[in-house]
Order: C-alpha cells, then structure tokens, then sequence
C-alpha cells in the first residue's frame, strides 16, 4: 500500500471534499444527465461551501485578534517583571551580608523565577511576531541548515555522545531564517529527549509518498503516548515532567506555526520508549 501525507486539518478537508462534490455535479449537468435533484444538490453544495469559507474567515479573523490581544499582554509584562528582578538584585547586593542563608535562597528563587517568566514572555512574542511574518522565499539548503546545527551543539555540550545522520542534498524553497528556527526547534526537541539514551541517534531524512514528500527529524528518545499527540503543537502542553525535561513548552509550536507560514504541514508520531519522528512538508513555489 503506498503511503500518503498526514491528514490536513479538519476545515481544510471539509472545503476540499465539498469543492469536490462541487466538480462531481457539475460535470454531470454538463453531461446532460441532470435532474431536479442534481440542482438542488448543486445549490445546497455551494452554499455549504461559502458557509464553510466564512466561517474559516471569522476563525482567521479572531486568531488575529487574538495574537493581537497574546502579543499586548506579553510586552506589558515585562515592565513590572524587569522591576521585581531589579528590585530583588538590589536587596540581594544591599542586605546580603544580613540575611539568613533562608533569605537569601528565597531571593535566588525570586531570580530564577523572573528569568523563567521573561523567558515565557519572549516566546510569546516571537510566537505572535511569527504570525505576522512576511516570507523571502530562497532556496534552501535544509542538510547544510542541519549540519550547522549539530554542529553547535556539538560545540557547546562536549559531554554528549550523540550520533546524528543527515540525508545529504535535501533542499526545499522558503524564508532562510524562520526555516532555520524551525529546524533548530525540533533538533532542539529531539536532543533533549535523547539525553538519558546511550547511544543517542537523531536522524534528519525525507519520505517520498503518494502525493509529495515529507522531511522528519527522528530520534530514539523518550517517545510519546499517540493518544497525546493532539498536545504536542499547543503551547505549554508538556507531556513528560519538566524538572526532567526542562524548557519553556512552546518549542513545537514555533516550528508548527513557520511551517504553517510555508503552507506545509507538521505531525509526529512516537511510542513510550521509542523515541519520536516529527514529520513537516513545505509547499512548493518558485522563487
């Protein structure tokens, strides 16, 4: 059986089944074999689809708003959360000599908090800054992208034995940086779920199907119950203990929402244990 592409997203196919249904009675009626029923259907098809087309407009339109609403809130925070790690270093330098070790742990703690919010907050707004990108298209070179990455990590965390294959000459068409953060997000994914595997292997390959390919990076991690895949893509969806597994929890849902800019599609597939393979296409243009 030949494989095919991950199903697209739920509104996606109903437009696409109803604009097929549309086809379908209107080569009948140019056949000449129409009846009243084959009007009726016809009139009933394509006001199902202009149904459809609004209600995906409106939903648009309120992720806009709300992205607004996300990106709003998050840089208002950061006024007051810079005044309470200011304020808490200036007690810190101040009263250090006179505090109890208890003191001055719940200072540290004051600290460490702050920078975790700040953290979230940044995320956040590259999240909604991602959304109101505007794509460069330029041929990429996505193993070359692989490569360099790797290569860093191998630079910064010389204590990790990690076997990383890269499928040479995958190339695809699309905006070099956001591409480049995308794939960072999920290298950045699979070497964090490798950490306690010895050996580590992360794998960064493609698969040809029916109807287009798809680039995956695999590793042999921790894995994940497919039961909980639906949460991989939402933020702050944490599906394993963040004090063994820290991060910030939007890591996926950067890469999901570049490839999204692209046109492209993101799933992932995995079984406790067993590590996970997250799959992304890109649609096709010419620059």
């Amino acid at each position: 059986m030949t494989d095919k592409l991950a199903p697209q997203p739920c509104t996606e196919n109903l437009i696409a089944t109803v604009r097929s249904s549309l086809q379908n009675v209107r080569k009948l009626l140019a056949s000449g074999l129409q009846s009243d029923d084959t009007q009726a259907q016809l009139g009933q098809l394509q006001i199902l689809e202009q149904l459809l087309l609004d209600q995906d407009a409106r939903l648009d339109a309120i992720n806009r708003v709300l992205e607004e609403f996300n990106y709003s809130v998050a840089h208002e925070l950061c006024a007051p959360l810079r005044r309470i790690s200011g304020f808490t270093r200036e007690i810190k330098l101040r009263c250090g000599n006179v505090l109890q070790p208890e003191g001055m742990d719940c200072l540290e703690k004051i600290l460490e908090s702050s920078q975790q919010m700040n953290e979230l907050i940044d995320a956040l707004m590259q999240i909604s800054r991602l959304s109101h990108a505007e794509l460069q298209r330029v041929p990429l070179s996505l193993s070359q992208m692989a490569t360099e990455i790797v290569d860093e990590w191998k630079a910064n965390q010389t204590e990790r034995a990690v076997l990383c294959v890269i499928q040479p000459q995958l190339a695809a068409t699309g905006d070099a940086p956001l591409m480049r953060l995308a794939l960072r997000k999920l290298f950045d994914n699979a070497w964090k779920y490798t950490a306690q595997m010895a050996p580590a292997i992360i794998e960064f390959g493609n698969k040809e199907y029916s109807d287009g390919q798809a680039f995956f990076v695999r590793d042999n991690g921790v894995g994940f119950d497919m039961s909980d895949s639906c949460r991989l893509f939402h933020p702050f969806q944490r599906l394993h203990d963040p004090r063994q597994f820290p991060g910030n929890g939007i890591g996926l849902t950067t890469a999901k929402r570049i490839i999204d800019l692209h046109g492209g599609r993101i799933w992932a597939e995995g079984a406790p244990n067993q590590g996970a393979t997250f799959y992304f296409t890109i649609e096709s243009r010419h620059c």
